[in-house]
């Protein structure tokens, strides 16, 4: 079934595009605006259907704009080292330093210990472990990390003699979902969470010239995030899993011994907490810094401190000299930087091209239609998309054409893009839905019946809530007095 999935794709993909070229010749569409318009048409189809890796086809554009006429290669090129990708390159580094050295399961430990032994509170331990790791480190690598000491808690359960025996599934199934759920919460915060947060930086940039820093997200992002995470705690313990017998007094002992296990700081993780936290700081307070140093950027601040990482020495120096060494960037996440070069591209090829006018005058009827009908129908579309695409791809495809909706419209574009992009990380039904989703499934106590029903409700809940959210919230967070009008 799927090798007849990818080669559909394979096919498809240029034959949409061949379509487009030799036949689409609507009035007031340029030869340039038509170009950019079926190669990312091939790359939706090819995004869409998976048939080749989705970093490869975000390379797509080095080949199909310059080869059509649609944007030159040295401007298409360009949008894979934009700023935004060199961001995400030193907050991935720091991650890769905390991982290294154990940081993140120390904090992920001592987070669950002081949540308490009963079960909704060892649910609610984890959830808050893994959403706050979530927001500075991938949610696959999260869940990936967390899964373990989520396993070892389970495993003490079924030793517990207080326990009901058909509880110890019951308890398993929903601290899996809480894991896969809070991950992909938690990187909703700040704006190297989650690749769609990336992507919406990056395309505000490129439309409008303006610059969302690491702040002006987290003051909107990390209230909404904890809003959902407390939402779905509550939904998880208290409507979709209901214990008959909350206590569980062998879940704080396996913490105290795992955090035992793990023994006292090491001179390496206490150096990488002071790199994070002066980073972390270093972003909230950018703006007292601007006056100081009016060049400093978020970009430059990541950059800044993970260089340091590969200068700062260890204690032991037998096998590694500093923090970082080279030889540990070959796990740096290369394919989701390509994959957003490739969307930044996009971005830069709708506006020059004059495709991002052409789509805005063929939606000026929707003008009449309610702005939260809109919203509301965007966010449950993509919600309901990114079930079965990636969440980056689907953003790197779709925000350029909501920036002319909102264009056509003549409504704010964060109404719309900030929407689209909170809802991408929501999809919460399937396996095959976000990373995380799949590593718990992989665990062996879920069914796709399970991750299925609890997580429609989720889906639901998810929709509700960023709509409203977005709608009566957001022009409180951000200034959305002036008019935005797409660089040209």
């Amino acid at each position: 079934m799927r090798l007849n999935k990818n080669i559909i794709g394979l096919i498809l993909g240029p034959i949409l595009f061949s379509v487009i070229m030799i036949f689409v010749d609507a009035e007031g569409l340029s030869f340039e605006a038509k170009c950019i318009l079926a190669s990312t048409a091939w790359m939706a189809v090819w995004w869409v259907t998976e048939c080749v890796p989705i970093s490869v086809t975000a390379l797509l554009p080095i080949v199909l704009f310059p080869i059509t006429g649609g944007m030159d290669l040295s401007t298409t090129t360009a949008a894979y080292g934009h700023k935004l990708v060199f961001l995400f390159v030193g907050g991935f580094l720091i991650a890769l330093a905390i991982e290294k050295w154990h940081l993140h399961k120390r904090l992920a430990l001592n987070i669950i210990r002081f949540t308490g032994s009963n079960k909704s509170r060892v649910i609610l331990g984890f959830m808050l472990a893994t959403a706050f790791l979530s927001m500075w480190i991938s949610n696959t690598a999260t869940s990936i990390m967390i899964l373990p000491v989520g396993l070892a808690i389970i495993s003490q359960l079924k030793d517990d003699p207080k326990t009901i025996e058909n509880e110890n599934e019951f308890f398993g199934k929903s601290l899996m979902i809480a894991i896969a759920y809070s991950a992909s919460i938690g990187g909703m915060a700040t704006l190297i969470g989650t690749p769609p947060n990336m992507v919406l930086a990056g395309v505000v940039e490129e439309s409008y010239g303006i610059k969302l820093n690491m702040f002006d997200w987290m003051k909107f992002g990390v209230p909404l995030s904890s809003f959902l995470l407390i939402i779905c705690w509550l939904y998880l313990t208290k409507i979709a899993f209901k214990f008959k017998n909350e206590e569980f007094s062998a879940g704080k002992e396996e913490i105290l011994r795992q955090i035992n296990k793990l023994g006292r700081f090491s001179n390496e993780e206490i150096k990488v907490l002071i790199v994070f936290t002066l980073t972390a700081l270093g972003w909230i307070f950018r703006g007292s810094i601007e006056t100081i140093f009016p060049m400093i950027d978020d970009t430059i601040i990541a950059i800044f401190f993970a260089v340091t990482l590969f200068i700062i020495p260890t204690k032991n120096r037998k096998t590694n000299t500093t923090l970082l060494v080279w030889d540990d960037t070959v796990k740096l996440p290369w394919g989701i930087l390509i994959l957003f070069g490739g969307g930044m591209a996009i971005a830069s090829a709708f506006g020059k091209s004059g495709l991002a006018l052409w789509i805005a005058d063929l939606l000026q009827n929707l003008d009449n239609v309610s702005l939260f009908l809109i919203i509301l129908i965007i966010v449950t579309s993509i919600n309901l998309l990114t079930e079965v695409t990636s969440n980056m791809a689907t953003t790197a495809m779709l925000l350029p054409v909501l920036v002319t909706i909102a264009l056509a419209i003549e409504v704010h574009p964060y109404f719309l893009l900030i929407g689209a992009t909170l809802a991408a990380s929501c999809a919460f039904m399937l396996p095959i839905s976000t990373p995380p989703n799949a590593v718990v499934f992989g665990s062996g106590f879920l069914k796709i019946e399970d991750m299925f029903k609890k997580g429609v409700w989720m889906n639901l809940i998810s929709i509700l809530i960023i709509s409203l959210v977005v709608y009566f919230i957001l022009p409180y967070v951000f200034d959305m007095t002036a008019e935005l009008i797409p660089i040209s």
